[in-house]
């Protein structure tokens, strides 16, 4: 079943690459997995995926220790300062860094395990009270504190849109991230690269494609509901 969905998610990806002129190279698919057991995650590691979210540091440590090395773990959901040297070394990016205490505190642990971390800065596009991240109007700025971080590279923008039925709802947001990531990259600051937008899920992903997203997060239409029970 797992593998079935996975096969549904990337023709629906290369189906929105092709609408938008893209190639399906230029989009990346990452599997969220929290929640998941990893015998799921082993099943969908057969059909390629390589690139997996997890949501809460724990459970990325975890499924870590038990699974291939050469798999590319995505830090997606809000992180807590206090927690940051547990994945610091373990992560291939932190897509939610949503404050300058939170870059300083993963330079920090970077630094004394002497290696580089590669972060996406979360933007709350829909200005939503229960979300985190920083408004379109902060983030440049925040952004060019953080890029004098030596351990950091800003590798673009991230954005968790509203939940919708419809996902053409979400489209004025996913431009406007997009807008603010071309904005940002034409002041050409050292240290930071716009090549990445994190933006879309499984309700939304390929909406997400054509404007502009180069990761999208999918979780339920690959490995189902989540077990909020765990």
């Amino acid at each position: 079943m797992l593998t079935e969905n996975v096969a549904e998610v990337e023709k629906r990806i290369a189906a929105a690459c092709e609408r938008s002129g893209r190639a399906r190279s230029d989009v990346t698919l990452i599997a969220v997995s929290k929640t998941k057991p990893v015998e799921d995650i082993r099943e969908v590691m057969g059909t390629g995926i390589r690139d997996f979210g997890e949501n809460k540091v724990q459970e990325l440590v975890d499924k870590y220790g038990q699974l291939p090395g050469d798999l590319r773990w995505h830090m997606i959901g809000h992180l807590q300062r206090n927690k940051v040297k547990y994945i610091v070394d373990k992560v291939v990016m932190i897509h939610s860094v949503d404050s300058l205490r939170l870059a300083e505190q993963i330079e920090k642990e970077a630094a004394s395990r002497n290696c580089h971390v590669d972060i996406l800065i979360e933007v709350n596009v829909a200005e939503e009270d229960s979300k985190f991240g920083v408004t379109c109007e902060e983030t440049t700025a925040m952004i060019r504190e953080i890029a004098a971080l030596p351990h950091l590279t800003i590798r673009g923008l991230m954005t968790i849109a509203p939940f919708t039925e419809d996902p053409e709802t979400n489209r004025p947001y996913f431009r406007k991230l997009k807008e603010l990531s071309v904005d940002i990259a034409s002041k050409n600051i050292d240290n930071v690269f716009m090549s990445e937008l994190s933006m879309g899920m499984s309700g939304d992903f390929e909406v997400a494609i054509e404007e502009g997203a180069t990761l999208v997060r999918v979780g339920t239409s690959i490995f189902g509901e989540r077990n909020y029970q765990i």
